[in-house]
Formats: C-alpha cells, sequence, structure tokens
C-alpha cells in the first residue's frame, strides 16, 4: 500500500477524478493525493452524506462471512413474514431484485463460500493498518476506537447454530472469544438477562461519528491540495478508448483516469463504461437514541435480529435491516422505528427520548464482494463500488488497492477476486 505522501507513482502524476465523496471515494482520493497524482473528487452532495453519514460504524477486520451462506434462502420466507426480521422486499420491487435474489443465492452455495471468505478477509483484515496513515494525517485519530465487538445470542442452541461462521472465521485467523453469561454482563452491566453467550471478536473497533471522520479525511485531502467539485457526473468523453474527461452536470472536468465510487448509483457509469454489474441497494435504517442513559463498553451485534449497537458521541445509534425497494421509493419510517424496540430488547434501561431516525443505501453485489479495478474496455475507469455493509471497514484498504493499480505496485494480496467484470 501506498506509503510516502511525497512520492508520485510510477510513470509520473496523472489527473486523475474520484467521483463520490463517501468513505470509498475520499479514501481513493487521500491515498491517490500520497501518491502525488492531481485528483479531483467529484460529488453531488456533501462529502458523507449518504450511507457514509449513518452506518453503524463497524470496523470490522474478521468479516468475513459471506451474507449469503447454505441454507440462507431457507431462512427468507420466514424473515418476510416476521414485522420485525432483518429482510422485507416491497412487493412492486420484487420482480426487479428476483434476478439479483437468483444470483445471491447461487453464491451461497458450499463450494464458493470458502473463497468469498478469503477474499473477505484479505480485504478486510487491513482496516486498521491502512486507516492509520490517513488518520495520523488528519488529526483525527480519537475518532477509532479498537475495542472489541460482541456477538449476542439468548442460547447455547442458537450459538451452536451458528457454528459454521465462526469455523469460517478462525480458520482464515479472525481471534474469536466464548462468553458465557456472566461473562457477558460483566462486558456490559445494562444487557438483557434473555442473553445467555455471546462471542466476542477482540480485534474489531468502531468509528465514534462515521460522518465526521469522513468530512475530517474529506477536508485534509482539500487543505493538502486535492480539488472537491460539487456536481453530477454523468458520463465519460473518451479519445480513441483513451479518458478525455467525465461529463457532469457543471461541465467536463479533464482527466487520464477516474474512478467510479458513487456507492449504490454507480451502476449506470460503470456501464458507459462498458460494464454491467449486478449491484442492488439494500436499504438500511438506524435510530440514534441522544440521551439513552447508558453507554456500553463497546458495540454489540444480535445474531437472531441482524442489529448492531454502536456507543456514538451523538448516543447509541442502532442500525441494521434490509430493505429491497430501490433507489427511489421514500423510507419506511416504520422499519426505523422498530429498531426502538430491538434496541430495549438488548438493553432493557435505555431511554428512547428524541431518538432520530435514517435511512440509506448500501451498494451490494450478490457475492458479498465489492468491484474492484479497472473495467476491461476502458482501462482508464476504475471501479470502487459495492462494498455491501462494511463500506467503512473496506474504505480506506480499498484506497490502497486503487493507488496500487494506478502505480502499477503490488497490493500485496490477491485482486482477482474483486474484479468488476467477474459476473
Amino acid at each position: 500500500m501506498s506509503a510516502d505522501p511525497t512520492r508520485a507513482a510510477a510513470g509520473g502524476p496523472a489527473r486523475i477524478a474520484v467521483i463520490g465523496a463517501g468513505i470509498v471515494g475520499v479514501c481513493c482520493a487521500l491515498y491517490l493525493r500520497r501518491d502525488g497524482h492531481d485528483v479531483t473528487l467529484i460529488e453531488r452532495e456533501a462529502p458523507g452524506a449518504g450511507a457514509s453519514r449513518g452506518n453503524a460504524g463497524a470496523l470490522s477486520p474478521g468479516s468475513c462471512v459471506p451474507l449469503s451462506m447454505p441454507g440462507t434462502a431457507h431462512k427468507v420466507p420466514g424473515w418476510l413474514l416476521d414485522p420485525d426480521g432483518p429482510l422485507t422486499i416491497r412487493p412492486r420491487y420484487f420482480p426487479l431484485a428476483l434476478p439479483w435474489l437468483i444470483r445471491f443465492a447461487r453464491a451461497g452455495r458450499p463450494g464458493r463460500i470458502a473463497a468469498i471468505a478469503d477474499a473477505l478477509r484479505a480485504l478486510h483484515g487491513r482496516t486498521f493498518a491502512c486507516y492509520a496513515p490517513l488518520l495520523r494525517a488528519a488529526g483525527v485519530e480519537a475518532l477509532v476506537h479498537r475495542t472489541g465487538t460482541l456477538v449476542i445470542y439468548e442460547s447455547e442452541a442458537a450459538l451452536a447454530a451458528a457454528a459454521t461462521e465462526w469455523t469460517l472465521r478462525r480458520e482464515r485467523g479472525v481471534p474469536c472469544e466464548a462468553i458465557d453469561g456472566d461473562g457477558l454482563r460483566q462486558l456490559l452491566p445494562d444487557l438483557s438477562d434473555r442473553y445467555r453467550c455471546g462471542m466476542l471478536l477482540p480485534e474489531h473497533g468502531f468509528v465514534a461519528e462515521p460522518y465526521w471522520l469522513t468530512r475530517a479525511l474529506a477536508d485534509h485531502f482539500v487543505a493538502t491540495g486535492g480539488r472537491l467539485v460539487r456536481a453530477q457526473a454523468t458520463g465519460w468523453r473518451f479519445d480513441r478508448r483513451r479518458l478525455a474527461a467525465v461529463v457532469t452536470d457543471a461541465g467536463e472536468i479533464a482527466a487520464e483516469r477516474a474512478v467510479i465510487a458513487c456507492g449504490a448509483w454507480s451502476a449506470p457509469l460503470a456501464r458507459q463504461a462498458g460494464l454491467r454489474v449486478p449491484l442492488e441497494s439494500q436499504r438500511g435504517y438506524h435510530v440514534t437514541l441522544p440521551a439513552p442513559g447508558i453507554r456500553p463498553r463497546l458495540p454489540v451485534t444480535d445474531a437472531a435480529a441482524k442489529i448492531y449497537a454502536t456507543p456514538m458521541e451523538g448516543g447509541l445509534r442502532v442500525a441494521g435491516t434490509v430493505e429491497f425497494a430501490g433507489l427511489a421509493a421514500p423510507p419506511n419510517w416504520a422499519r426505523a422505528r422498530r429498531l426502538v424496540d430491538l434496541a430495549r430488547r438488548i438493553f432493557p434501561a435505555a431511554r428512547a427520548d428524541g431518538f432520530t431516525e435514517w435511512m440509506g443505501h448500501r451498494p451490494c453485489l450478490p457475492d458479498s464482494l465489492p468491484a474492484v479495478g479497472p473495467a476491461p474496455a476502458y482501462p482508464d475507469v476504475l471501479c470502487a463500488f459495492g462494498h455491501g455493509h462494511n463500506g467503512m471497514t473496506s474504505g480506506p484498504v480499498t484506497g490502497g488497492m486503487i493507488a496500487d493499480l494506478i502505480a502499477g505496485r503490488d497490493p500485496g494480496f490477491d485482486l482477482r477476486p474483486y474484479r468488476p467484470d467477474r459476473f
């Protein structure tokens, strides 16, 4: 990964446009600036205004279990019938989501799981190392906490049913510690008695405020010579298959290379570069309890409900659920409000007065891996999207990967699993 902020990449500095100023795009822009490139960051909103604003803040180097696993498809009907379940699909959107869901189910076949888990571990395992130089340079190291994460279960049987997932982690060197009921309450005195056991992931951590972090890194990018342009990227101008400019609603921006990092909105730009990718938005919700009266010492994941509770600067954030409804449908705030009840299921004493709600779009590909690398037909355009539920974790790693690809450096691990044209 790039380390010297004064050294230009092999071949000399280039004019590079990064489209999207979420955590992935900002990290790409920063790593490219560290290589001496002339970088323009193009964003239609403010930096960090999308999924980077409202995610759960998880930093999960041990997150190597694919979303689609053997048996996942059989759980879907029960999830859809449960109003508190982790998944919902709006009826009108189901025909549009069906092709993606079929690919998702196929990705969960036993023969594919090990390779996907390897690629996820290679990607996520470097998160703290790749954040370190960016945080230090921007002066925001205090926003990142390495506390571990606790995954909680209501019974030993429920934990035993997840044995395959924990085996996948251990086989890839992820530290995991079994915790009994007494141990749970020593770590979290306010935890409900309904939880009988758990697993601690000690190498995990969290961001105290993801939006602040993204904005601070974007501000540092500008302060060190990067350019931020408020515009909507709409396409490309090529000259003999070489990139000449990014076309935006504010005019053309000259560029020799470009990086697509606009999350769930990336597919149209990729298509204009000759790539058709099965990108879908898994809409997620959160509530933040501003004065909960409790402050857990580390993030907590309810394994059954698939929700994540994080002690943030602004209160207790409880995030989760997956909703398929596309990019244009209005939020279903009932999904968010149910998170309040789920928060109290975990922490019965938590106060919810004045809670706030949020909905955002997680950019997901069916095999749980992002698209990172050049578009084969137009290799001056590189993809950096599809990070799903792990954008905050994989953002800085992706930034280093993109810089290494443009510089022609060896990133230190196999990039083929993330090829944008793998579908």
